[in-house]
């Protein structure tokens, strides 16, 4: 789970504390302007435009089949055998890519478990490294029946697509731009319903390990993808990620007309970015923690294809990828 604070009036958080199905956040909203401008990123308009004609953008179809397939692995928590389908099908589809496993036991309140992490490396001729990340297990308290299509799901197929994308760029030497590497992450769920002290795994393991080599001071940002296929698409403006990256990414989905997807909400996110924000590398959290009324699919069996679209992964995809253009500009 993602733990969230919103900020609203005082009437509507009182009704929503009688009706939130949510167990461990408060479920409510609250309308937001946009970033002041857009265009207040460090680059002219014209150099937003150079650089958002030339990025990456998805294949709707295919990310979607992605999709699909890797929730056909099933229900995929910490030390099952539906986990292993998934971490190979994972290693199946960067087959020939730069692949590094970061894999150990982690002590939990229900015992101790492996965790594998899996990052896939695409190099830049740029000094630097912008990380794209997904989690990729689901809840081990849930039902079997829980495939975590969008919670997990989404994003993993989303990163997939990253990975089709960027081999192609670097088939014959390395791109134009920052290196960038794909963590597909793991150990993010909670072993237990209480979420806090006990989720993160993954990516507190990594955060330590980058910080400990050094790697941390390379990365220029770490931009996590969770819960982003939903039908009815609307990435939040989280208060843990930097205001900067917010902008940029405004930027790359205006430029393509989707701005009325992101932030008529202002959140305060507990997710996989936290502990790369606490060594010091900009962080954001591209999620849409309003998945069904009231948050209603979150966390159930209800979690299912048929709530998402292949046009939400496209909205998702591109502007991530269009926030990797335009740091890439800002960096020349």
């Amino acid at each position: 789970m993602k733990l969230v604070r919103l900020f609203i009036f005082c009437a509507v958080l009182a009704f929503l504390a009688c009706n939130s199905s949510k167990p461990a956040a408060h479920a409510s909203e609250v309308q937001s302007t946009a970033p002041d401008s857009a265009s207040d990123i460090g680059l002219t308009p014209q150099q937003i435009d150079g650089a958002m004609n030339a990025a990456l953008k998805v294949d709707p179809q295919r990310a979607w089949e992605f999709v699909k397939q890797f929730v056909a692995t099933g229900s995929r928590p910490l030390g099952s055998a539906g986990h292993k389908r998934a971490e190979d099908y994972i290693h199946a589809h960067l087959r020939g890519d730069q692949v590094e496993d970061d894999s150990f036991t982690q002590d939990t309140p229900t015992g101790k478990f492996p965790v594998h992490n899996i990052i896939a490396k695409y190099p830049g001729k740029n000094p630097g490294i912008v990380v794209f990340l997904s989690h990729y297990e689901t809840n081990i308290w849930l039902p079997k029946t829980f495939v975590g299509a969008n919670d997990g799901g989404s994003s993993t197929g989303l990163l997939l697509e990253f990975a089709r994308l960027l081999r192609a760029q670097v088939k014959n030497g390395p791109m134009d731009g920052y290196s960038v590497w794909l963590v597909f992450d793991d150990g993010e769920e909670a072993m237990q319903r209480e979420w806090a002290n006990d989720s993160l795994y993954g990516t507190t393991h990594l955060a330590q390990k980058w910080q400990q080599e050094g790697t941390a001071k390379q990365i220029k940002a770490v931009l996590l993808a969770d819960m982003i296929g939903d039908a009815d698409l609307n990435l939040e403006r989280d208060h843990n990620s930097s205001a900067r990256l917010q902008a940029i990414a405004y930027a790359a989905a205006e430029h393509y007309g989707y701005q009325s997807h992101l932030y008529a909400r202002d959140t305060e996110i507990q997710d996989d970015h936290l502990p790369f924000a606490r060594i010091g590398i900009p962080v954001m959290d591209f999620i849409d923690l309003d998945y069904g009324y009231n948050n209603s699919f979150h966390h159930t069996p209800e979690d299912t294809l048929d709530k998402l679209s292949p046009k939400s992964l496209e909205i998702s995809g591109d502007v991530m990828l269009g926030t990797l253009a335009l740091l890439d500009a800002g960096a020349k």
